[in-house]
């Protein structure tokens, strides 16, 4: 069974989605991806999350949308 990229926790950030393992929320990367920064320009400022954690995020995010127009 493949791990969850992302986790909830009201021990954790009050319950906000971060990227498993860490206390960095998944709508930070959305953010600077928003704001045009990249996905090193993340990574750089946010050392503990891992280029695998964002490339399954990115992935899952969009495996979502499609199943959800399908």
């Amino acid at each position: 069974m493949k791990q969850s990229v992302v986790s909830r926790s009201p021990d954790v950030m009050g319950g906000t989605p971060v990227f498993t393992g860490t206390r960095v929320p998944v709508q930070t990367l959305l953010d600077y991806l928003e704001g045009g920064d990249t996905i090193g320009e993340f990574l750089a400022g946010f050392p503990s999350v891992g280029r695998e954690q964002v490339i399954a995020f990115l992935e899952d995010a969009k495996d979502s949308l499609i199943e959800s127009v399908a």
